[in-house]
């Protein structure tokens, strides 16, 4: 009887050592993934256009520095699919391993390439097939992170542990702006030389440091289980895709619901940095209020999630939503007051208003979809929300700016219209917060 006493409590405090671990290394993994990913958005608004577009007008080299960043969103889908598949299958932990590696490897070459005074635009031509690169390889962490802190977790706590993933964006965020904004200092024909490489450089040290916690962690529980049950009872083991588009309900709810959420938070580090420095601020100063900025709204992700275990996902991310909206004029006066101060508060309020969205939201994508295709489902409904929702806003409203005579109305209509989208699809979606994650379905 002593024996039984001692082992129970040391078995679940095992499991929530392991659970923390695991958690951690979903945190880690997905800050440099962020950092990497993140960092060409800063790069695409402050040096993309002179190193890559010269000889055109200003706005117009944005825009197409903008296109190559969606060249990343659009590849996010078919890493979805690819690491999806192969997760589901094999496993989460080895697809953690391989999509950091890539991520890793893309960021560092990025830093390599030759500007348009060396090889003319095979310059561009190179950027875009490393952007799709680092597309794959986040469009295939994601999924994997989130499930890993998700099916570790304890199922009351379950909104709270995934938030951690998506704690990781504006951690990487605050990385990525904070590396970028020292080199910004320099004088503009150093920066534009070599200081802007130095940050995509530094992506392979941090590979390194991920990959070290990474190897670390077991495989998910619930998979494992999963998939131990299925061979007990010989069932045969279905392709996770097409279980997935069989019932296609929940990928296209899961799309519009999230896309507005990852149209606003792209365009605050691209859009949103044109713009305000545009207006007067000085460059480096904008950098850093959004890297100030991001990192007080990491708590506020992590309270999302927390705060959706007790009211549930939909009610915070749509309350998140609403807000954003009636938030939006005043965001765009204060990044074009010239102040820096100004546009760190800007900054501060509209990612605590995302984080509304943005901390519930990888349990509640993760929670549609049963265990052996929970991996590709979420995966590839998330990214195809970050493809109609972020590929190509910073894009269209660069474009919409300029044709409008730089008027910034028909910008904030077009995200109070993506906004509203998502808040209907929300509403349309049943609560998961008490989904059964061991079913199969």
């Amino acid at each position: 009887m002593s024996g039984h006493t001692t082992l129970a409590p040391a078995s679940t405090a095992a499991k929530r050592k392991e659970a923390r671990t695991v958690i951690l290394s979903s945190y880690l993994g997905s800050t440099i993934e962020f950092y990497d990913f993140l960092l060409y958005a800063t790069a695409a608004a402050v040096a993309f256009p002179k190193v890559f577009f010269t000889g055109t007008d200003e706005w117009v080299g944005v825009v197409a520095a903008y296109a190559t960043f969606a060249a990343g969103y659009v590849a996010r889908p078919l890493g979805g699919v690819i690491f999806g598949h192969f997760g589901d299958k094999v496993g989460r932990k080895g697809m953690l391993i391989i999509s950091m590696a890539m991520m890793g490897i893309a960021s560092t070459l990025i830093g390599l390439i030759p500007g348009a005074g060396v090889i003319g635009p095979w310059g561009a031509v190179i950027l875009v097939l490393l952007r799709v690169c680092q597309g794959i390889a986040v469009g295939g962490e994601w999924g994997g992170a989130a499930l890993m802190a998700l099916e570790h977790a304890d199922p009351k706590r379950r909104g709270f542990a995934a938030s951690f993933v998506n704690a990781g964006a504006p951690t990487g965020a605050v990385l990525g702006t904070v590396v970028m904004g020292i080199f910004s200092a320099l004088p503009q024909d150093a920066f534009l030389a070599w200081g802007w490489r130095v940050p995509f450089l530094l992506s392979f040290v941090l590979l390194l440091v991920g990959m070290f916690v990474r190897l670390r962690v077991s495989e998910s529980p619930i998979f494992a289980e999963a998939v131990a049950k299925e061979d007990a009872q010989g069932t045969k083991r279905k392709i996770p895709l097409l279980d997935v588009l069989r019932r296609p309900k929940a990928l296209i709810m899961i799309m519009f619901a999230g896309a507005a959420g990852f149209g606003l938070q792209v365009v605050l580090p691209t859009f949103s940095v044109t713009y305000a420095v545009s207006k007067g601020a000085p460059q480096q100063g904008v950098l850093y209020a959004f890297a100030g900025a991001s990192a007080i709204s990491i708590i506020f992700v992590l309270l999302g999630g927390r705060l959706s275990d007790r009211l549930g996902r939909r009610p915070v991310m749509i309350a998140g939503l609403a807000l954003f909206i009636a938030y939006l004029f005043p965001m765009f006066g204060m990044l074009g007051s010239g102040n820096t101060g100004l546009v760190f508060v800007a900054f501060t309020v509209a990612l605590i208003l995302h984080s509304c969205l943005y901390g519930p939201l990888a349990a509640f994508v993760s929670e549609q979809f049963g265990t052996t295709s929970r991996y590709t489902g979420a995966a590839v409904g998330y990214q195809l929300a970050t493809l109609i929702g972020a590929g190509f806003t910073p894009g269209i409203i660069a474009g919409l700016y300029k044709d409008s005579g730089q008027s910034i109305f028909p910008v904030v209509m077009f995200l109070s219209v993506m906004a509203l989208v998502s808040i209907v699809f929300i509403a349309l979606t049943r609560e998961s917060k008490n989904n059964d994650l061991t079913t199969v379905r």
